[in-house]
């Protein structure tokens, strides 16, 4: 099988020891992405919603440099600082996918990197 780093420079480098997204065969697994504004340089921070959405906007280009996009999508996982902010980040999160929506789980942590309020990684395959 192989196996491929997949780099985006549309999304986040990573601030650790680990990748955007690794491709081994025709799965994509993509690391947990946080509310960070490559453009900009900036964290975007200011409520839920546009946190969610950037995070998003972050999986979508790091999918898109794999060839893929929320489609391809078969899991989630979201870790949130405040579960009584699920509601909110629901509603944004189910924006991106309007069918057939991946499988997935949401947990409240204590503490996220960069103390962002939100994080999402995720796995995708190639059909």
């Amino acid at each position: 099988m192989s196996k491929k780093i997949i780099v985006s420079d549309q999304a986040p480098a990573p601030i650790g020891p680990y990748s955007q997204a690794v491709k081994a065969g025709n799965t994509l697994f993509v690391s947990g992405q946080i509310p960070f504004d490559q453009v900009t340089g900036e964290m975007i921070n200011e409520n839920i919603t546009e946190e969610t959405h950037q995070v998003m906007k972050n999986i979508e280009a790091i999918l898109s440099e794999a060839g893929m996009g929320f489609a391809n999508v078969v899991k989630c996982s979201i870790f949130i600082k405040d579960m009584n902010q699920f509601a909110t980040i629901n509603e944004a999160y189910g924006q991106y996918f309007k069918t057939d929506p991946p499988a997935r789980e949401t947990v409240e942590v204590a503490r996220l990197p960069k103390d962002v309020n939100v994080e999402i990684s995720c796995i995708a395959v190639d059909l």
